[in-house]
């Protein structure tokens, strides 16, 4: 696997720095050769980009949009979480995503496309993952996705 660092880079993703946690929790933990990373909101340069339900208040395009954004935010915890180092990830192995959604809504996995297909671009072959796509009825601060990871770590 080449630089995730230049990867990233290439992808013209900057890192930002790691969100704080809005309620009380660690925004990430490593245990044995696992790194779990709390779910993470669309904040993009310290503002939420999409809040409310989709379709109503975010189109699905959007959703996509904030859901990478989600992915973004998740590798500067874990960059954070692993001393600097993203090469310490070997793979990318869950991705769980909470979409608000209106009722009867059901393209959660068009929205949860926008941050598998990220983690694919930055982690390659090691970035294909298993994942739940959930529709639920709120999130925190209304934002419109919450994404959380699994990584397997050296």
């Amino acid at each position: 696997m080449s630089s995730i660092t230049n990867r990233l880079s290439d992808l013209g993703i900057q890192l930002p720095d790691p969100p704080a946690p809005v309620a009380s929790y660690v925004p990430a933990r490593v245990t044995g050769n696992h790194l779990f990373v709390s779910g993470q909101l669309p904040f993009m340069d310290g503002q939420l980009i999409a809040t409310g339900p989709i379709p109503s208040s975010t189109t699905i395009e959007e959703g996509g949009i904030a859901a990478r954004a989600c992915g973004v935010n998740a590798l500067a915890v874990a960059n954070d979480a692993l001393g600097q180092d993203l090469n310490r990830i070997r793979s990318v192995l869950r991705v769980g995503v909470f979409v608000q959604s209106d009722g009867r809504f059901d393209a959660q996995p068009k929205v949860a496309n926008g941050v598998s297909d990220l983690m694919i671009a930055v982690f390659g072959d090691a970035g294909r993952h298993v994942r739940a796509a959930v529709g639920v009825n709120a999130l925190p601060l209304d934002a419109s996705v919450e994404v959380e990871f699994l990584f397997e770590i050296d």
